[in-house]
């Protein structure tokens, strides 16, 4: 019988340094990914907003990754409402997460319970 690894989440992808780490490679592949860029580079001209953006998704890994950080952003539908993201766009940004996470040599299993915590979103980010 197959035992759980009682680490959490959170501590396999590093906690607030490895989760920070990440997510500043995740944006680096969405502003050259040239499926999305054009969604991101904007963001990059504006320092606050560009600020403002990555605390949100560092809080919102974090946190919903089982660490003590506390997601103060809005909910998923209302920070994408009117974006109109379209199931291909949600697809690239999930491969950039992959392949972020690649480059942090993050385990099989790990990767996956991040892809099913990005599947399980879908819906409220996409179509909007």
């Amino acid at each position: 019988m197959e035992t759980q690894n009682p680490e959490t989440l959170y501590n396999r992808l590093g906690g607030a340094r490895g989760i920070e780490a990440l997510v500043d490679d995740i944006i680096e592949r969405h502003m050259t990914n040239p499926a999305v860029k054009s969604r991101f580079l904007p963001i990059k001209d504006d320092s606050v907003h560009f600020s403002e953006v990555r605390k949100n998704l560092i809080e919102f890994l974090a946190s919903g990754t089982g660490g003590p950080e506390r997601y103060t952003g809005k909910d998923m539908p209302a920070a994408h409402r009117g974006m109109n993201i379209s199931e291909g766009e949600y697809m690239h940004v999930i491969d950039d997460i992959m392949a972020a996470m690649d480059k942090h040599h993050m385990d099989e299993q790990t990767k996956k319970d991040v892809l099913f915590i990005a599947y399980s979103l879908k819906e409220t980010m996409v179509n909007l």
